[in-house]
């Protein structure tokens, strides 16, 4: 249950603004909203049901202690990503002869590769090590979130502070990220050591969330 619950969770949290939701936002206004959902449903399990063998089979050939490391820095990677935010590329124009769910689900798989979700899903995988918890909640939770991604792009849109959602989610995946990297070298490093380097990891983040920022477009 544990890992059903943080891999919804995340996931919900990590769609908030991506290029995925974008899409069912797109499409929505093109396509009924359960033929959206049902596609999002059919390539989430094929895209994270991979994620999530990757993530499991990882720890075989590598030290999970690394693994977990690598995972926390993910999520605080997760958080800048998420800051910077994705725009669409024409995949919500792409055509196809077989209806809209293939269409839909077809566009969906192919943006899904190697976006944050599936880094993401790959990350919780390693971090609780329950397949099934995680491919649920993972699925779950994109369905969850494109569903509000659904109601924002044809009933909400513009009643909802949508960097308001952003900046929430980028803060909860970069504290998740700060936890696992705290809970892994207190082990190994002395307390006044471990504390330097989370200060210095957390400047080093707020700068490039500023960064970020400041490259982006005025809303003015």
């Amino acid at each position: 249950m544990t890992a059903f619950l943080a891999s919804f969770f995340f996931v919900v949290l990590a769609e908030m603004g991506d290029k995925t939701q974008l899409l069912a936002m797109a499409f929505a206004t093109r396509y009924s909203a359960w033929k959206v959902l049902t596609a999002v449903f059919l390539a989430t399990v094929i895209n994270h049901g991979l994620a999530v063998a990757v993530g499991h089979y990882l720890t075989v050939i590598i030290p999970l202690e690394i693994i977990s490391l690598a995972a926390a820095f993910s999520f605080i990677l997760f958080g800048l990503w998420t800051i910077r935010g994705d725009t669409l590329e024409n995949e919500d124009k792409k055509e196809s002869r077989f209806g809209p769910i293939v269409t839909v689900g077809v566009a969906f798989f192919l943006a899904e590769m190697g976006d944050k979700t599936q880094l993401a899903t790959i990350s919780l995988a390693v971090e609780y090590q329950n397949m099934a918890g995680v491919l649920m909640g993972t699925t779950l939770g994109m369905i969850t979130a494109d569903a509000i991604g659904i109601v924002i792009g044809i009933v909400l849109r513009k009643h909802i502070p949508e960097k308001t959602i952003k900046w929430i989610s980028a803060v909860i995946f970069v504290l998740f990220g700060l936890s696992g990297i705290y809970k892994i070298i207190a082990q190994r490093l002395p307390p006044l050591l471990t504390l330097s380097i989370l200060l210095a990891i957390s400047a080093a983040t707020a700068y490039a969330a500023y960064r970020i920022k400041s490259k982006q477009p005025s809303s003015r």
